[in-house]
């Protein structure tokens, strides 16, 4: 297949696009150009381009979906920590003789605490 040389007129606000996003992606215009004239094309045709990016969306959003549940596990780790902590420095500094097992029954109750407020609040 071989290219035809076509000339085309912008007018000054689509000029200034096409030189900003050149200069972004850094690339010359011409090339620029070719890459909307392709772009437009395959969205005026439903082309493949549409699908692979919808693809590419979902695979975007499952992965930040699972990096989120990630988050969440860490963050209820940090905070079972943090009333775990609470609960040592407590007895610690009432003098309290408990022994761990008790010590460890209030922090759990203390972070269940905290995750119905979360729950409660959304």
């Amino acid at each position: 297949m071989s290219a035809v040389k076509l000339t085309i007129r912008l007018n000054s606000s689509q000029f200034r696009t096409l030189n900003s996003l050149a200069e972004q992606r850094k690339i010359p215009r011409y090339r620029m150009l070719r890459r909307i004239i392709n772009s437009g094309f395959s969205s005026t045709m439903g082309g493949s381009d549409v699908q692979s990016d919808i693809h590419e969306i979902a695979n975007e959003i499952a992965e930040l979906s699972a990096r989120l549940a990630e988050m969440d596990r860490v963050l209820d780790r940090t905070l079972f920590t943090a009333c775990a902590a609470y609960s040592y420095a407590r007895n610690s500094a009432l003098g309290m003789k408990r022994d761990d097992k008790e010590i460890a029954a209030d922090a759990l109750a203390a972070f269940k605490r905290q995750r119905a407020i979360v729950e409660d609040g959304s």
